[in-house]
């Protein structure tokens, strides 16, 4: 179940950032107030895996989903370069976080 927490913290991580590009500088009150509820659900869904993945991995698991969803989201729904530069990084972190949870 701790594995299903913090994939789901990671996956509120990338809606977080992705509200915080729409409130345009916390100046639109509804995408502010889902980057406010989806960060604190994100943290609390974190701390609840936490208790039985050892921080080093959940952690960098954790930031590894939303590093590579918030540059999948940026070229989705903000127009953000497709290169293959891009991609192929970020399925080094994938691999990495893959990796993680394999061994760990």
């Amino acid at each position: 179940m701790a594995w299903f927490y913090l994939i789901t913290a990671g996956l509120f991580e990338v809606l977080l950032v992705t509200m915080m590009k729409l409130s345009n500088g916390y100046k639109r009150i509804i995408p502010t107030a889902l980057a406010i509820l989806s960060g604190g659900i994100s943290f609390y869904l974190l701390s609840l895996a936490l208790v039985s993945i050892p921080v080093s991995t959940g952690y960098s698991v954790w930031t590894g989903i939303g590093s590579a969803g918030a540059v999948i989201a940026g070229m989705i729904f903000f127009n953000e370069k497709k290169e293959f530069k891009r991609i192929f990084f970020i399925g080094c972190i994938v691999i990495s976080v893959i990796g993680l949870k394999v061994f760990s």
